[in-house]
């Protein structure tokens, strides 16, 4: 049966494409690769499943060629509908996305591995877990712990209708601490993700970044810890293994300190400083105050590390006898030292000792003063890390607590030496001189 071609009052309305002013994203763009099914209402015979050709086109029935690249659906509904007019009278179009085509992505700044992505789908993109911005940050090695979070930029290719790309400002942040879904979009073929780098640092950001889906995985790294402690230098920190179905943690600034030996007893955990590396080769400083660890508890001041950050233990000022005592429990202090006793002891030699025990200690370690020891004063000889020796001569008192004059803490590696007392010098003296006699003596049977 023959159809009669459409008069001017027979035309449908067709809706003008949106003009390239409007700000609200009009869906999914169709490109090569795409499948579609597209249905002409009441005539099957022209109706069936078509694929996007590599030039961007559907070949249809009777009408041939069509160009759909870089319209909507609604559009591409619209132009073929435009099309069939000439052979349809009341052409009624629908089309139904079977399968989207791969899509490409770029994402560039605070990300672990930034460039270009390709993403699969077998489903409509609307419903496409696989391709929202979450799951390609972690595919693309999850949003570095500089991250500005609140600020993500997706740079979104439009329909030809429309022109210029569309620039979305993401807010992560309200994903993250209220569930915010909106903020997970699903991302689209030529979209371009931009993560910039965050002005400042919170420390609850910090943790609540580190416990998040999207950002770097736990992995060992490298990171240079510098001034207070042992092993002052790079280290590599393992990270500890994860429980089944959970996320492995970033290493903290503890583990850090663990790794180089532990503070010394000159250190300032007040003013621990992490200096941070942003893909700009700007240096992001964050302040964590290990004494409100300590005191009350607050994990915000461990700070999750990534690689390439430096840690700087500053030097105190000065430290009371209780700060000294309660630094050497802590899980950031070297669990053991090595000092050297010599001279008048009972067991003279290295001696093993809790971090930052007190020369009392040591002394007593040693197995105490013998009956030659002088017990009033002892010199203590200290290595300093300029490498000048420091002498000087302490008044023992084993009633003294720690941290006063005649009871200081040490160091490792200081030397304790205790002298004879004077009357075993005069003998010893006496001895040296007479020895000769006596062997002469001894010789000819005296």
């Amino acid at each position: 049966m023959a159809i009669a071609p459409p008069t001017l009052a027979q035309t449908p309305a067709v809706m003008p494409l949106p003009s390239a002013a409007g700000q609200t994203d009009q869906g999914y763009i169709l490109g090569a690769g795409d499948r579609l099914r597209v249905d002409l209402f009441n005539i099957p015979e022209y109706s069936g499943e078509v694929p996007v050709l590599a030039d961007g086109t559907l070949n249809l029935p009777i009408v041939g060629s069509v160009s759909v690249r870089g319209l909507t659906i609604a559009q591409a509904t619209q132009v073929i509908a435009t099309r069939y007019l000439t052979v349809v009278r009341r052409p009624i179009v629908t089309i139904t996305m079977l399968a989207t085509r791969p899509i490409t992505v770029a994402i560039a700044g605070e990300i672990g591995n930034p460039g270009t992505y390709s993403l699969t789908s077998n489903t409509g993109a609307a419903n496409n877990s696989s391709t929202t911005l979450t799951a390609v940050l972690r595919q693309a090695g999850g949003v570095s712990r500089a991250a500005d979070l609140g600020r993500v930029q997706i740079r979104r290719l439009r329909s030809l209708a429309q022109g210029e790309p569309q620039v979305l400002t993401v807010n992560l942040w309200q994903l993250v601490r209220q569930g915010d879904l909106q903020q997970d979009i699903v991302l689209r073929d030529g979209d371009s993700v931009f993560i910039p780098t965050a002005t400042t640092i919170s420390l609850d950001d910090a943790r609540l970044l580190g416990n998040s889906t999207f950002v770097e995985e736990g992995k060992p790294i490298q990171v240079a810890i510098v001034g207070e402690v042992n092993r002052p230098g790079p280290h590599t920190i393992e990270v500890a293994q994860a429980q089944a179905g959970s996320q492995s943690q970033a290493p903290t600034v503890t583990q850090a300190i663990q790794a180089a030996g532990g503070i010394t007893q000159a250190a300032d955990i007040r003013n621990i400083e992490v200096r941070r590396v942003t893909q700009s080769g700007a240096i992001q400083a964050v302040k964590v105050n290990f004494w409100e660890l300590l005191q009350a508890g607050d994990l915000r001041q461990d700070l999750p590390l990534q690689a390439g950050d430096t840690v700087v233990i500053p030097t105190a000022t000065a430290l009371t006898p209780e700060e000294i005592t309660r630094l050497a429990s802590a899980s950031f202090s070297p669990t053991e030292m090595t000092v050297n006793v010599v001279g008048e002891v009972k067991s003279p030699g290295a001696i093993v000792l809790p971090p930052n025990a007190p020369l009392n200690q040591a002394i007593l370690a040693a197995g105490g003063f013998n009956s030659r020891a002088r017990s009033g004063s002892v010199i203590l000889i200290r290595l300093n890390p300029d490498g000048t020796v420091a002498r000087r001569r302490i008044d023992v008192d084993f009633a003294s607590g720690v941290g006063g004059s005649e009871n200081p803490p040490l160091s490792p590696n200081d030397t304790v030496l205790v002298g004879r007392s004077g009357l075993t010098e005069v003998t010893d003296l006496l001895g040296t001189l007479l020895s000769p006699v006596t062997s002469i003596i001894r010789l000819i049977g005296l």
